[in-house]
């Protein structure tokens, strides 16, 4: 176990509604794959960096700045993992900037690269709402779901969907990307 063949991580993009559990889940995935000897790797949500010491405000350059910081924080840990679990993806960033200002800029489309990812898991938005400053929709989690699942479909993504309890969200994730680790 440990590493895989070849040079290129896996990257498993989890990416769902506000409050669909992705955070909990990408740490809990990468410290059971870790505790079993895999160099796993969570990418976090970069939007929480990049808001700690400024005002939250939603502008085409904030949704751009942030998709570049994902990006980027998503190359670094490429260098130092063989799994990499992706906190959200530029595919957010796409949906926020649609719902938050009618479209997304062509530089954002030009960082939205959802081939990029091995595996996509979309949380569903099934749990509880959790209140967060960068959170603003939550009873509209089952309409962003729905914006999700039409995005991968038009980009030809077999996204697996996760929904349940924690237990059963893990367990799910684990059994898609076993083939993964497995090739």
């Amino acid at each position: 176990m440990g590493q895989r063949r070849g040079v290129r991580p896996i990257r498993v993009a989890i990416v769902g509604p506000e409050s669909s559990g992705k955070s909990t889940l990408a740490e809990e995935l990468a410290r059971s794959l870790r505790a079993e000897g895999w160099s796993a790797a969570w990418v976090q949500e970069y939007s929480r960096a990049y808001y700690a010491h400024r005002p939250y405000v939603s502008e085409l350059a904030d949704i751009e700045a942030i998709a570049i910081g994902q990006l980027a924080e998503e190359e670094r840990a490429a260098r130092e993992a063989a799994i990499l679990l992706c906190d959200t993806t530029a595919l957010t960033c796409k949906i926020w900037a649609e719902v938050a200002h009618g479209a997304a800029s062509a530089a954002l489309l030009a960082l939205y690269r959802p081939k990029d990812y091995d595996l996509t898991l979309l949380a569903c938005p099934d749990i509880p709402w959790q209140p967060d400053p960068l959170r603003s929709h939550p009873t509209q989690r089952d309409w962003l779901l729905e914006l999700h699942r039409q995005e991968l479909a038009r980009q030809g993504i077999d996204a697996v969907e996760l929904s349940g309890g924690r237990e059963s969200r893990l367990a799910r994730a684990r059994q898609a990307l076993l083939p993964l680790l497995l090739a």
